[in-house]
C-alpha cells in the first residue's frame, strides 16, 4: 500500500528522511476507494480491525468486512438522503459503527463531524446550528440520546436522527435495520475533489467557544508519517491508541495512518478507563504497539506490571501533553521500552515527532516532520535564535502541506488571524536545543513573563508532578506589583496528603521545584483546590483560573 503514495518507504536517518520522505497524491484521492477498497481488494482476508469490549465480546474484521458493511452504510445513508457535502455528526464512543460510518461518508462525499458522548443539550444545538449538521447518528443510550432528541427544537437544519443501538428512541432510525435493507451501493460518478471538505472538528479550546477545523479529502495521507513512521507500524502490528472517536486523536491513531500502514487496528470500547484492563487486553491480545497521553502511562506504571506478560509490545508512542522524566525513566526500566514523544494539533497532522532512527529526549516533542517547514517565531516576528522560546509555525508560502487543515470552517476572520501572509501560526510556545530537538512551553497566552523572566506552564508543573502529593497542577501567572507576575500553581492533592494542606505543605512544594528546575521559577503563590477547570475534552483552563484571580 505504501508504494502507491511514496517513492521511498524505508529511511534510516533524519536526513534521508528529510531528503526522500515525497508523498504522491492521487487525483480526486478519497480514503474509502484508494485505501479501504484497495486492501479488499488486493487482500480480502487481511485483518483490518479488531474490536472489543468490556463484555467480553470481541470481532475481527478483515478489508472484505469493511468493503461490505462500509458500502452497505454507504447506500442506507444515501437513502436517507445523505449526499456530497452534507455534515453528519457521529456520536459513537468506541463502537465499531464508528469505522463503518466515517469511511461510507467519505465514499459518499459527505462531511464527517465526530462529537463526543459528553455533549449536553446546550453543545449540541451550537453545533448544529453553527455547521448546519443533516443527520445525528448516535450510540443508542439513554444520556445520549435524550440530550439529542432535546436539542432538536432548536436544530432546524437536522433531517434524520439514526442511532446504533442498543436502543432506538423514537424519533430515531435503526442503524442496523439500515444497512441491512440497504441496495446495493453504486459509487457516485464524482464523490469528491481533493480541495473538498471531508472531516470536520469542534475544538475544544480553553478560550471561547469551540472553532470548527475543516480538513480536505487529501488529510488522510498527512497521517502517512504519523503512523508509518512515528508509530513505527507495519502489516505485522496490531496497534492500539487510547482515544474515544469524538476526538481528533482517534483519527490519528485508530483510522488513517494505521490502515495505510497495513496494521491492524485495536478497539477497546469501555465505560471507565481502568489501567489493570488497558493492562490485561496487552496481555491477552498480545498487542504489539501503544500510544496513549503521558497520564495513561503514568497509570500504567503505578500497576503492578509483573502480573502481565507485556512481551509483544514492541514500540510506544505519547502525544497531548509533554511527558515527564521520571515517567519516561520508570517506563523504560520496568518494559525496556523508549516512549516516543510526538505533537500535533487538531488543525494538523503530526508535525514534531521522535522518530525511529532518533535517540529521545525525554521530555522533548522531537523534530520536524518533513512535510512541514517549521519554524519557531519571537513576538517581533524575527526567528528564534536556538534556545531562545518562540511560537510554533508552520511556513505555508510554498504551498499548503498535507495534513494542515483548509480553513476554520465559516469564519474567514479567524481563519485569516491565525494562518497569514504565508504563516500559520499554532499558538504554540517552545524552544530549540542545538540537536534541532524542540521542547515545549505552553500555549502562547499562558507563558508567564515574571521580573524579566519568561517562565512556561509545563515547566513548573513537571517539577511539581514529581512530589508524591501532587495528582494533577495548573499553573498561571497572577498580577504582581514589583515582578509583574508571580507564578500560581493550583494544585489537586492525593488522598494521603490532603489533610496535611497547610503552610508547612505549601513550603515543602515550593521547595521541591526549587530543587527540580531553576529556583527563579518556583510558585510564590499555591492553592489547594478539589478539581481544575476544563474542557469537556479534559484540558485544563488556566483562562478560568486567571480570570478568577483578576476578580
Amino acid at each position: 500500500m505504501l508504494e502507491r503514495f511514496l517513492e521511498q518507504t524505508h529511511f534510516t536517518s533524519q536526513e534521508d528522511f528529510i531528503k526522500n520522505f515525497k508523498i504522491k497524491v492521487p487525483e480526486n484521492f478519497n480514503f474509502g476507494y484508494d485505501v479501504v477498497d484497495a486492501w479488499a481488494e488486493e487482500r480480502p482476508e487481511k485483518k483490518a480491525l479488531l474490536w472489543t469490549n468490556d463484555k467480553g465480546e470481541h470481532i475481527q474484521f478483515t478489508y472484505a468486512d469493511l468493503k461490505r458493511y462500509t458500502d452497505m452504510t454507504a447506500s442506507y445513508f444515501q437513502r436517507i438522503g445523505i449526499g456530497k457535502g452534507d455534515r453528519v455528526m457521529l456520536i459513537l464512543k468506541r463502537r465499531y459503527e464508528f469505522w463503518f460510518s466515517i469511511i461510507a461518508l467519505h465514499k459518499i462525499g459527505a462531511v464527517t463531524i465526530p462529537a463526543t458522548h459528553l455533549l449536553t443539550k446546550k453543545d449540541i444545538v451550537y453545533r448544529c446550528q453553527a455547521a448546519g449538521i443533516k443527520a445525528i447518528v448516535a450510540a443508542g443510550e439513554p444520556v445520549i440520546t435524550k440530550h439529542i432528541a432535546d436539542a432538536m427544537p432548536e436544530s432546524p437544519t437536522v433531517e434524520k436522527l439514526v442511532s446504533v443501538g442498543p436502543e432506538c428512541p423514537e424519533g430515531f432510525e435503526d442503524f442496523h435495520k439500515g444497512i441491512e435493507s440497504a441496495a446495493p451501493f453504486v459509487r457516485p460518478a464524482h464523490a469528491n475533489a481533493n480541495g473538498d471538505i471531508s472531516l470536520m472538528y469542534f475544538t475544544s479550546g480553553t478560550t471561547g467557544e469551540p472553532k470548527m477545523v475543516a480538513h480536505d479529502f487529501t488529510y488522510p495521507l498527512g497521517h502517512i508519517a504519523t503512523g508509518c513512521y512515528w508509530h513505527n507500524l507495519n502489516e505485522n502490528s496490531l496497534h492500539l491508541t487510547i482515544a474515544d472517536t469524538g476526538w481528533g486523536k482517534a483519527v490519528w491513531g485508530k483510522l488513517y495512518g494505521q490502515m495505510i500502514a497495513g496494521a491492524n487496528i485495536f478497539v477497546y470500547d469501555h465505560e471507565k478507563f481502568t489501567p489493570a484492563d488497558i493492562l490485561q487486553k496487552i496481555h491477552d491480545y498480545r498487542i504489539t504497539s501503544l500510544c496513549a497521553p503521558p497520564t495513561i502511562y503514568r497509570f500504567l506504571i503505578r500497576e503492578d506490571l509483573s502480573k502481565y506478560d507485556l512481551s509483544s509490545l514492541e514500540y510506544c508512542t505519547t502525544a497531548g501533553e509533554a511527558l515527564n522524566y521520571s515517567v519516561y525513566e520508570t517506563f523504560k526500566k520496568i518494559t525496556g521500552i523508549r516512549l516516543m514523544e510526538g505533537f500535533g494539533q487538531t488543525e494538523t497532522a503530526l508535525t514534531l515527532a521522535t522518530f525511529p532512527w532518533m535517540e529521545p529526549k525525554p521530555g522533548s516533542m522531537g523534530v520536524p516532520n518533513p512535510q512541514y517547514d517549521i519554524d519557531l517565531l519571537k513576538p517581533d516576528g524575527r526567528p528564534a535564535e536556538d534556545g531562545e522560546q518562540g511560537q510554533i509555525v508552520v511556513r505555508t508560502g510554498k504551498g499548503k502541506p498535507l495534513g494542515l487543515f483548509k480553513e476554520y470552517y465559516r469564519d474567514p476572520e479567524l481563519t485569516k488571524a491565525t494562518w497569514h501572509d504565508g504563516v500559520y501560526y499554532t499558538g504554540d510556545v517552545a524552544w530549540r536545543d542545538e540537536d534541532g530537538y524542540y521542547w515545549f512551553v505552553g500555549r502562547a497566552d499562558d507563558v508567564i513573563k515574571s521580573s524579566g523572566y519568561r517562565i512556561g506552564p509545563f515547566e513548573v508543573e513537571s517539577a511539581l508532578m514529581t512530589h508524591p502529593a501532587v495528582v494533577e497542577c495548573a499553573i498561571t501567572g497572577v498580577p504582581d506589583e514589583i515582578r509583574g507576575q508571580v507564578v500560581k500553581a493550583t494544585i489537586v492533592l492525593s488522598k494521603e496528603y490532603r489533610p496535611k494542606a497547610g503552610p508547612e505543605l505549601v513550603k515543602e512544594l515550593q521547595d521541591h521545584v526549587k530543587r527540580v528546575t531553576a529556583p527563579y521559577k518556583y510558585p510564590r503563590v499555591i492553592e489547594f483546590v478539589d478539581e481544575l477547570p476544563k474542557t469537556i475534552s479534559g484540558k485544563i483552563r488556566r483562562v478560568e483560573i486567571r480570570q478568577k484571580d483578576n476578580g
